[in-house]
């Protein structure tokens, strides 16, 4: 309803009306909604009274109840212009500001609500001169310019404005207009009666206010400049945005949060933080289908897949590793004795950090890469296998260079990601078959990786940042020692995995492979059944190695055949393997053992022991004495180690050529050519000097050599034997062709105690010989050796140096 004009009475007391962060200067009209019950009794009794309510802010707005105390002394009597009742009971009103007045008491009769006493407070500095009119002028002019920054702002003016009285109201209504400003500043406006003050305060908040507003406005320009640069780029990345969120995809900006907290997670090197940090910066910049962002995101997926604190704990029991070990391994009792000591070295002293470099040193198929799986389940660390057979690029080890297209970090990282620990056993297979070219060379490369002094801080050509190598377990396999570089070589601790004997393949095979195979085809027991003697058979004559991979095929081969005879005759209960069914079944035997000569009288023919990678072997090396110019001929693909000891066992024999009963002169009218059969197969080493020196001496004095006697060692020009090695698979060859007696160098002695600890080599005599006096006091039946004095030639050669 519409009220009234107000008649101003100075005398009587005025209702209170206390508001909540809301300050009215005079002359403004606002809106008020007054809800508490002290507030609507103030406004039914100004309603009463003329329609005049003195309006003052609260000092706190979370006051429900205020006392005379909680409000500024300083408010505006104000006229009610229209009320509006509301259904809750709440009044509406519209209220204008009349003048600034202060309270001078309050009245106490009144209970309902507060009631005070109050004084007008009038403008001071009233008087129209030159520097009120500059001050308006400013204030007008700065309005304006705020007005245009602001579009909400009222732009209109009175332009009539002539007298001080006018000025000091239309500063109220440009302050009524500056929305920006805050509570305690319209109340300091409020309380400023002065207008010079007032105009000067007015003036500073507006400059402040123009320059953020043309401060934004610069902003904003940038920013429409910035997209009318790159409108449609703009615009196509905004349209792939809206399609991954129809999607249900991630945008950008949450998926680089993820990322962000993710890394905070990681432990991270201030290095390798600051390096996410700066890609998570480039990335955030960057479209997220651009090139650049794709390589961004890939190293950044890469650093958080890395694990970089998170470390399995060790379980070290010594019984249980055993248990693990004998379980999946027969024999290899060094490769296990020395895995124990380390897993003792580590449950007794926890500080051991590093690892050792283990390098399993053996033929195919002994159980490398099986032996360092159980090493890994033993310790209960996670396992990762990396084959470097025909790696020849050093970026395969240490990564690419981001700048590439499709760089990668090498193998080691890939492993470490892949382990998710940063302790886990890796396995280096092959690390023998590694080569170089053009693009580096890998074997270089890893001795960073396997040098405990270094590895701690290695560097990934993809990360380019330190990564911890430090607390991994690295194990390395290879078939042959001659293939690693010496450097590498130096770095690793070797664990010889010598070829296994016939009873430990017995072994294997009914202990692991039966089991293993049978399970896999679904076979029982019952079904399928082979004797230890069949298995020597299938070892012997239709397996050719020193592992038990060919076992393992030809035993799944007769469980298939199995199979299909059963599937054929449904009535027979089960298949018991016999000679004739493997004939049938495997053919005729693939390998036999290796031809000897059966002559009761060997002239000319001596029997050495061979190492070979498949294990050891016999071969009889003939001698044939023609007639000629003394020629020395050599056959049967000999190398040159071996071409040199036949050259040596010549000259030892011309050296003592009087003491054999040979003329000094024999070799000049004889050619000798010495044959080992097999010529297909390539032989070399140093072992076989003593046998060739018995053939030859046979040869030239037409004296049998024992028809049971085998041979090993090297011969030096002086006659002297020297150690060999590979003597335990030599000597369980001698045992499997049935020699009697084998003679070997006493300088293995020590060696040879070690094999006779696990090796079964009875029937076998062992002689021990310091020279070829020794031998040939052995090897002959009938002596070929006339003299046993000092020999002639040294005599004479000690007569001439008196």
């Amino acid at each position: 309803m519409e009220l009234g004009s107000l008649a101003p009475s100075h005398n009587s007391p005025i209702a209170l009306l206390p508001l909540k962060s809301v300050v009215i200067l005079p002359k403004s009209i606002i809106p008020v909604i007054v809800g508490r019950q002290s507030s609507i009794a103030a406004v039914e009794h100004a309603l009463k009274h003329n329609q005049t309510v003195f309006i003052t802010a609260q000092k706190d707005a979370n006051i429900e109840t205020p006392a005379l105390t909680d409000v500024f002394q300083h408010g505006t009597r104000s006229l009610i212009l229209q009320v509006i009742r509301m259904p809750n009971g709440a009044i509406k009103l519209l209220v204008e500001g009349v003048c600034r007045a202060q309270i001078t008491a309050s009245d106490q009769t009144i209970t309902d609500f507060m009631a005070v006493y109050c004084h007008d407070v009038p403008t001071t500095n009233n008087e129209l001169t030159q520097e009120i009119e500059a001050l308006w002028r400013q204030l007008k002019n700065l309005y304006i310019d705020y007005s245009k920054l602001n579009e909400k702002a009222a732009a209109e003016l009175s332009a009539t404005i002539k007298t001080v009285h006018d000025m000091d109201h239309m500063t109220d209504t440009i302050a009524v207009q500056i929305k920006s400003l805050t509570f305690d500043d319209r109340q300091r406006i409020l309380e400023t009666p002065d207008l010079k003050e007032r105009m000067l305060i007015l003036c500073a908040y507006i400059t402040k206010e123009i320059e953020i507003l043309e401060t934004e406005r610069r902003i904003r320009g940038h920013i429409q400049s910035q997209v009318e640069k790159s409108q449609k780029e703009y615009y196509l990345t905004e349209q792939i945005k809206a399609i991954q969120k129809e999607l249900g995809r991630e945008d950008q900006s949450a998926e680089i949060t993820t990322m962000r907290n993710k890394v905070k997670t990681l432990g991270l090197s201030a290095e390798a933080s600051e390096k996410v940090e700066k890609e998570l910066k480039r990335l955030e910049q960057m479209p997220s289908f651009s090139s650049e962002a794709v390589v961004s995101r890939s190293y950044i997926d890469w650093i958080i897949s890395l694990p970089w604190k998170n470390a399995s704990k060790d379980t070290i029991s010594i019984s249980q590793a055993e248990k693990i070990l004998n379980k999946k391994h027969a024999g290899l009792l060094k490769p296990k004795e020395r895995i124990i000591e380390f897993l003792a070295a580590k449950k007794f002293s926890q500080k051991t950090g590093r690892s050792p470099i283990i390098c399993l040193v053996g033929p195919p198929g002994v159980g490398k890469t099986s032996l360092a799986s159980s090493i890994a389940e033993s310790l209960g660390r996670e396992f990762v296998r990396i084959s470097l057979g025909g790696v020849r690029d050093e970026a395969e080890i240490r990564g690419h260079r981001r700048t590439y297209i499709g760089a990668l970090p090498g193998k080691i990282i890939q492993a470490m990601r892949k382990a998710k620990t940063i302790n886990p056993v890796i396995l280096l297979d092959e690390v023998d078959k590694m080569s170089r070219d053009l693009q580096g060379d890998p074997a270089a490369a890893l001795l960073e990786v396997l040098d405990p002094e270094q590895n701690k801080t290695f560097m990934d050509h993809y990360l380019d940042t330190e990564y911890d190598l430090s607390q991994v377990m690295f194990i390395a396999t290879a078939n042959m020692l001659d293939g690693i570089p010496y450097p590498l070589f130096d770095r690793m601790e070797i664990i010889t995995l010598s070829g296994y004997t016939e009873d430990e393949k017995i072994a294997i095979a009914q202990e692991f492979l039966m089991e293993k195979n049978l399970t896999e085809l679904n076979l029982t027991s019952e079904q399928f059944s082979i004797s230890e003697p069949l298995l020597r058979v299938i070892i012997a004559q239709y397996t050719k190695e020193a592992g038990v991979r060919q076992l393992e095929r030809v035993l799944s081969k007769l469980m298939r055949k199995t199979i299909q005879a059963l599937l054929n005759d449904s009535t027979l209960p089960g298949i018991t393997i016999t000679e004739a069914i493997i004939k049938e079944w495997l053919g005729h035997p693939k390998y036999r053992k290796t031809s000897l000569s059966h002559a009761e009288k060997k002239i000319g023919i001596a029997t050495g022991l061979a190492w070979t990678e498949m294990g050891g072997d016999v071969m009889e090396i003939e001698t044939t004495i023609l007639p000629g110019k003394g020629a020395l001929t050599l056959t049967g693909q000999l190398g040159e180690v071996m071409q040199e000891s036949a050259q040596a066992a010549l000259s030892y024999i011309r050296e003592r050529s009087a003491t054999l009963g040979l003329k000094s002169s024999f070799y000049s009218n004889k050619d000798i050519h010495i044959h080992i059969p097999e010529g297909a197969t390539p032989k070399d080493g140093p072992s076989a000097g003593i046998t060739m020196c018995n053939a030859l001496i046979s040869a030239l004095t037409k004296s049998p050599i024992k028809s049971d006697l085998a041979m090993t060692g090297e011969i030096t020009l002086q006659g002297r034997v020297l150690s060999v090695g590979g003597l335990k698979e030599k000597l369980l060859a001698a045992k499997q062709h049935d020699f009697k007696t084998v003679i070997v160098p006493q300088e293995n002695y020590d060696d040879i105690q070690e094999v006779l600890k696990d090796t079964d080599i009875s029937g076998v005599s062992l002689v021990y010989v310091n020279s070829m006096d020794d031998v040939l006091a052995t090897a002959f039946a009938t002596k070929p050796m006339i003299k046993h004095a000092p020999r002639r030639v040294a005599v004479k050669k000690h007569k001439k140096r008196r």
